[in-house]
């Protein structure tokens, strides 16, 4: 399983201990309310370690791809068939500013990285 999906999963399962936690505060029933609590807790904390996990890896593959020596934005004409562009350039890595790669690395433009000039 993917660290998305497993972030995915353990957030719907905290929501749902969350609702049944509400669920006991509102009966007043102490020990379901501790067990409900100590479950939040467990489950926050493996939310925060995937959290943790995904940022390294992020942070890996921007420190990878920035150790490229050339990189520069991409014309349209280029975008338009970026197939063709990748397939002229090898080792080409293309990076949209809307990915969380671009969103980290600052872009502003569809950028290409390379090993050499393109």
């Amino acid at each position: 399983m993917s660290l998305k999906q497993e972030l995915h999963q353990l957030s719907n399962k905290l929501s749902a201990a969350k609702r049944k936690l509400d669920a006991a505060h509102g009966r007043g029933d102490q020990p379901m309310i501790d067990r409900f609590n100590e479950e939040v807790k467990a489950l926050n904390k493996r939310i925060d370690s995937i959290k943790t996990t995904q940022n390294r890896r992020l942070d890996q593959e921007g420190k990878k791809t920035t150790s490229l020596p050339f990189k520069r934005v991409l014309t349209k004409a280029e975008q338009a068939d970026l197939g063709k562009l990748k397939k002229s350039v090898r080792g080409l890595v293309v990076v949209h500013p809307m990915t969380a790669l671009g969103r980290q690395l600052g872009l502003e433009q569809m950028t290409g990285f390379a090993p050499k000039k393109f």
